[in-house]
């Protein structure tokens, strides 16, 4: 074969055989518009080639909040879907979503007033299927035109602008907003705990106490690294007063917590604490599991307290006592949403665990090695946890071998 043949051949070969690198890159862009005067905001999905998706086909849900779809291409909703064909060339859907979600009266959710709205970032995008071109990568952007006389927004995702973030999500084929997103006239605080950049803001006038919130982080932090491997870039905690919500809520990279919320409650525990476990362990549990991830994240709400010196003994034994307490009537940790008694029994279980663990492995071992497993796991049910347990043991477990669990 000829020299030029050959390197032709090879050309050829290296086309073929292109790596992810090499994929055709397209702008996928979100421009979201917020309407305090309607409850809306308005919302724009774009693509600068269309055909570079075959398809999306959204989850509308039943309770209405999406309307007025205009779309580049072919829309088409049945039921509660709706399946977006765009045209070739540049293709944009757009639509309103209302913002505002309440609970019951006078309870919200999420909110949009006239200096301010707080939301998540799943309702302004509703979940998709994707379906496109082989050797595509979508690359997305979000971008807010704020209402006049509105300062700021914040979110969780890396800011690249004026208002513009970068929505990059490894582990889902589909980039769109996520997590807590907060809008307006804001005060804010922020502190760099390592490798993670922590923002406090609310709005003015919300009585929220971002500097006690951003003490009670610091003084925990090397604490959570010290038992999680994943250290977030970025972490925004926003909050407001009634009539949001009471408690502390995870999202992705992000947190609410009402202003009225207790940083430390008087059972011990710190909603704040159990929040930020779930967003950075991100415990991901099926099959009527759910006291794993919630066992996980009461259990180091009050340890991580604990091992940083701002709980003594005397204090984490009445903790327990009172956890025997709620937890005596329980019968089984199984369910797809746990009560609060069922999580006081479920953090017993992982105390007791963690005791096994390390007298079994000679202190060389513990429960953190368990949970950095159950992070590490796309999913897991409750046969999955005992046989990670099992493998971090070396044997089996006399904890798990409970009627608790079956």
């Amino acid at each position: 074969m000829k020299l030029g043949t050959r390197l032709a051949a090879g050309l050829v070969l290296l086309v073929l055989s292109a790596p992810a690198w090499c994929a055709n890159k397209v702008d996928l862009d979100y421009h979201v518009k917020l309407l305090p005067q309607s409850d809306q905001a308005q919302v724009r999905v774009s693509l600068a080639q269309g055909s570079a998706v075959r398809s999306l086909d959204f989850d509308l849900g039943r309770d209405g909040r999406y309307s007025d779809f205009k779309a580049d291409g072919r829309w088409q909703v049945t039921g509660s879907r709706g399946v977006w064909q765009p045209s070739a060339d540049k293709a944009s859907l757009s639509y309103r979503v209302r913002l505002t979600q309440a609970l019951k009266p006078g309870s919200y959710e999420a909110r949009i007033t006239p200096g301010w709205a707080l939301f998540r970032g799943e309702d302004l995008v509703p979940g998709a299927r994707l379906d496109q071109q082989d050797g595509v990568e979508l690359v997305a952007r979000l971008v807010f035109e704020l209402p006049a006389g509105w300062k700021s927004i914040e979110t969780a995702w890396p800011r690249i602008g004026k208002n513009k973030f970068r929505i990059d999500n490894v582990s889902r084929l589909f980039d769109r907003p996520t997590g807590w997103m907060l809008a307006g006239t804001l005060g804010s605080r922020r502190v760099r705990l390592g490798e993670t950049e922590v923002t406090v803001a609310s709005p003015k006038g919300q009585a929220m106490h971002r500097m006690d919130v951003l003490t009670l982080l610091t003084f925990v932090w090397p604490q959570v690294e010290a038992v999680f491997p994943r250290h977030p870039g970025k972490l925004l905690v926003v909050g407001a007063s009634d009539p949001m919500r009471r408690g502390a809520f995870a999202a992705h990279d992000s947190i609410y917590l009402n202003s009225r919320t207790s940083l430390v409650s008087e059972n011990g525990s710190s909603p704040l604490m159990r929040e930020v476990v779930q967003a950075i362990g991100r415990f991901n549990d099926h099959d009527t599991s759910d006291w794993i991830s919630e066992g996980l994240a009461q259990y180091y709400a009050i340890d991580l307290l604990r091992r940083a010196g701002g709980i003594t003994d005397e204090r984490y034994k009445a903790i327990q006592v009172r956890l025997a307490r709620e937890g005596q009537d329980v019968t089984t940790l199984r369910g797809e949403h746990v009560s609060g008694a069922t999580v006081s029994r479920a953090v017993l279980v992982m105390q007791e665990l963690d005791r096994e663990i390390r007298v079994k492995t000679h202190n060389k071992r513990s429960l953190d090695d368990l949970a950095q497993a159950v992070m590490r796991a796309d999913s897991v049910n409750t046969q999955g946890f005992v046989q990670l347990a099992e493998s971090i043991l070396g044997e089996s477990s006399v904890v798990l071998d409970s009627k608790l669990l079956r």
